[in-house]
């Protein structure tokens, strides 16, 4: 059956960051009301306390909340996942464990609602093959500095599986490629490969810098999905699929980081084509991460027909846009 969005009630845990700020928009393109959106804040909610999941359904399903969308997360890139194995580990398969297991509790299948759980591409094993294929995840070990967090995410799929068997609650599951866009976490230590570089372009440009420095030697690759395309991906699939298996959501372009940097350089006006090389300096001392990313998106097309819509050169336009108007402001996440 086509999903009413208008007679939903919608629980957005993550609804004030980066990715929930969009589907919040996506939400409410598609009808949904915002006295039927609950977003669950950090400030009134500790996700990863089971006392906490439980008021927050208390309060949310006496709303009769029909869906529950599980964005929220503990995570960065790099240097972050290697300072903080241990608490992204717990804090992502806590939030999960409770926050499923509380939709059991508390009827969701009943209300003949969805646990949409998004998941990470750190999940796929560090060697596996390009494009990856959703059945490959159980082929091997994810790459060392962020496998605490992927394994946390990919259990999260077995809870969701093992419960649609066991007790018929319908669930989701998404494998979003690293997203970006406007409003993304621009802070150096905590961000992602793409805002970073933006946020240090930009202000090496102010700064009249000869140079930026950059992690790796540049060889590893990346796929890259803008923000707005992984919120349709996520209503989509909520929409439409029938169960947990395993969605991609991605572009299957791939680009290595050396190209990337080089791209933003430009985009942002720090370098050109013939100073690129004297403007850009390496630090083979620091880790590449997993040497390739690249989606096999064939999947989402087939069972959902979902595919991505913006483009990478106009996505990084309109995020470097979005910095540069909003990097001085007090909201802005920088």
């Amino acid at each position: 059956m086509p999903t009413d969005w208008s007679t939903q009630n919608v629980i957005v845990t993550g609804g004030a960051g980066f990715l929930g700020h969009h589907l919040l928009e996506g939400l409410r393109a598609r009808g949904v009301a915002d006295e039927r959106i609950y977003v669950p804040l950090i400030g009134d909610y500790d996700l990863t306390e089971k006392d906490d999941v439980v008021r927050l359904y208390k309060t949310a399903f006496d709303g009769g909340s029909t869906m529950v969308i599980h964005l929220a997360a503990e995570v960065g890139g790099i240097g972050a996942n290697r300072d903080n194995p241990g608490r992204y580990f717990y804090a992502n398969m806590a939030m999960a464990l409770h926050l499923i297991e509380q939709a059991r509790v508390h009827g969701l299948k009943e209300r003949g609602g969805t646990f949409v759980q998004v998941g990470t591409i750190c999940a796929y094993p560090k060697f596996t093959p390009v494009p990856f294929k959703e059945e490959n995840l159980w082929n091997g070990y994810p790459e060392e500095t962020n496998a605490p967090y992927g394994v946390a995410k990919k259990a999260a799929w077995q809870m969701l599986d093992a419960y649609q068997m066991q007790y018929g609650m319908h669930g989701v599951y998404l494998l979003p490629v690293n997203l970006y866009g406007p409003r993304d976490n621009f802070n150096l230590h905590s961000s992602h490969v793409i805002p970073a570089l933006i946020r240090k372009c930009i202000e090496a440009q102010d700064r009249r810098d000869d140079f930026i420095e950059v992690w790796g030697t540049g060889s590893a690759s990346r796929e890259f999905l803008f923000v707005e395309d992984a919120a349709d991906g996520i209503l989509t699939a909520a929409e439409k699929m029938p169960d947990p298996t395993p969605i991609n959501l991605g572009t299957n372009m791939e680009i290595t980081i050396k190209e990337l940097v080089h791209l933003i350089a430009k985009l942002t006006g720090f370098a050109t084509e013939d100073t690129i090389d004297e403007k850009i300096r390496w630090d083979a001392t620091k880790p590449d991460g997993q040497p390739r990313r690249c989606l096999d998106v064939s999947r989402a097309k087939e069972m959902m027909g979902w595919q991505a819509k913006v483009g990478f050169e106009e996505g990084m336009k309109r995020t470097i846009e979005w910095f540069r108007q909003h990097r001085h402001d007090p909201d802005a996440r920088v």
